[in-house]
């Protein structure tokens, strides 16, 4: 079982960047594909961005598409969300999630998930 914790969520204004780091717990972190999911207030969890076991592969949802960017460094045990030109509907808690199958898009394709991040974009 793999243990995963977020950091970096924060308050910031629209059109600032921000970085989220998620740091799985033990020694065979490059053996999951990795994916950001988030929540809005009275919404459902969705989908953000999904890497590869390898890093060689991403995936976002279109609402983000060309301003953040998903990526791992397996030798560090940590990927990251770099989110830049943030709007304010982007304000969620921000969810690391780690898999052993293949990369999904859905919630039910992860096994594992963080506690969350809070990202709040103020206009």
């Amino acid at each position: 079982q793999v243990q995963l914790v977020e950091s970096g969520g924060g308050l910031v204004q629209a059109g600032d960047s921000l970085r989220l780091s998620c740091a799985p717990s033990g020694r065979t972190f490059s053996i999951y594909v990795m994916g950001w999911f988030r929540q809005a207030p009275g919404k459902e969890r969705e989908f953000v961005a999904a890497v590869s076991r390898s890093g060689g592969s991403t995936y976002y949802a279109d609402s983000v598409k060309g301003r953040f960017t998903i990526s791992r460094a397996n030798a560090e045990n940590t990927i990251y969300l770099q989110m830049n030109s943030l709007k304010v509907e982007d304000t969620a808690v921000y969810y690391c999630a780690a898999t052993r199958g293949p990369i999904s898009a859905s919630n039910a394709g992860y096994e594992y998930w963080g506690q969350g991040t809070q990202v709040t974009v103020s206009s």
